[in-house]
């Protein structure tokens, strides 16, 4: 049952990308474009929606952790440290480089993998090799007590 519930809520998320043009390139592209403000060729819509999306998740914070535990999980995972660290602005940077560079990010770009797109095969696989060489150099720096 739990997986069928994974897989529905991601069927959700999914079809949310895809009904708001969050899975296309030229509209993600066209937003974060400000020269087109000025020419008027630039496409605010994305702005409405990252705007519900952070409204809705400010709500859903305070309605989850009313809970004593995830309807998925046995525990809340939340972050405890209050210094941030390098990774916390460098992963952020690379995220948002490779987002303006390709309009895709990773939830949208696994959306696009279903039409077929020879730039959402190329941005997951570069995605994931990224992953890849971050958590070896996570553990590494692990085991060296540099972390």
């Amino acid at each position: 049952m739990r997986i069928v519930l994974q897989f529905g809520i991601g069927l959700l998320f999914g079809l949310g990308l895809i009904v708001a043009g969050m899975s296309d390139p030229a509209k993600v592209l066209n937003f974060l474009d400000l020269a087109g403000i000025a020419t008027g060729m630039w496409d605010a819509s994305l702005a409405f929606v990252l705007g519900a999306a952070v409204i809705v998740t400010a709500i859903g914070y305070r309605l989850v952790l009313r809970r004593p535990r995830p309807v998925l999980a046995t525990e809340f995972h939340l972050p405890h440290k209050t210094r941030v660290e390098w990774p916390v602005i460098v992963g952020p940077a690379i995220f948002g480089l490779g987002w303006g560079l390709v309009g895709l990010c990773p939830g949208p770009a696994f959306v696009a993998l279903g039409t077929g797109s020879t730039a959402a095969v190329a941005f997951v696989g570069a995605m994931l090799a990224g992953m890849i060489v971050a958590r070896r150099l996570a553990l590494s720096s692990l085991r060296l007590g540099t972390a």
